[in-house]
């Protein structure tokens, strides 16, 4: 082997062993996470609706190199500020691939009768579907631990079907606006009127004081989740 090729291999795994999972904890730069899981898993995608966790994550992503899918599954009961902060981010991250996911159902108003069954037809089972084609080994998403009660033992990897990769799993709510703020990112303007975690507009509303971020989706209803990250049919 030449002196080059040598050269060239040290410095290649100099580089594939920068980071280490172990390497990480609570304070960790979340651009650092990702740079590690784009190491150890080159074929990431992003699942994302676009709320604030989503867009803090997506910038770290973009810092990190990442230049793979960003997935979002329209449920045709988005409200159009979502649909507006899509557009906004479509022009801020042209390096990223979006991608749009659709059931095509016709408006039944399943919503009014079982929003579990709401949530299976027109958010998870696209993805899921998506998901199965492309065979990912992992996923890339910015769930944290503060957003809810079912999300306060998240680490930076899960074991799911696929690992899953939560780089923002010890962010506050107040850091993450903090860093929206201090970039100048675009955001969903209904965070701002108390929206702090938006879904489909029927099952959607403002948190209240004291509330957890996540108290306004499906809000007088034992459901917490819509099963993509917790369930039988999780990812």
């Amino acid at each position: 082997m030449s002196e080059t090729a040598v050269s060239q291999s040290a410095s290649s795994q100099s580089v594939s062993s920068k980071f280490a999972l172990s390497d990480f904890n609570a304070e960790s730069n979340p651009k650092d996470i990702i740079a590690w899981a784009l190491e150890q898993h080159p074929d990431l995608i992003m699942p994302s609706a676009f709320n604030i966790n989503g867009i803090v994550l997506m910038d770290f992503a973009a810092q990190a190199g990442y230049t793979g899918e960003v997935v979002f599954v329209d449920t045709d009961y988005h409200f159009p500020e979502t649909l507006n902060t899509y557009a906004a981010l479509e022009r801020k991250y042209p390096q990223f691939k979006f991608v749009t996911l659709n059931a095509n159902l016709e408006d039944t108003q399943q919503y009014l009768i079982d929003t579990d069954a709401c949530c299976a037809v027109r958010k998870v089972a696209p993805l899921q579907d998506y998901l199965a084609q492309k065979n990912p080994s992992a996923l890339l998403n910015g769930r944290s631990r503060d957003q809810a009660d079912t999300r306060a033992s998240i680490g930076f990897v899960e074991q799911g079907k696929r690992k899953r990769i939560n780089p923002l799993a010890y962010w506050t709510r107040e850091m993450l606006e903090g860093y929206v703020k201090e970039h100048e990112l675009p955001i969903n303007p209904m965070y701002w009127d108390g929206f702090l975690s938006i879904g489909c507009w029927p099952c959607t509303r403002a948190v209240r004081p004291g509330e957890d971020a996540r108290a306004g989706r499906w809000a007088g209803q034992a459901k917490t989740e819509c099963g993509l990250w917790v369930g039988e049919k999780a990812l």
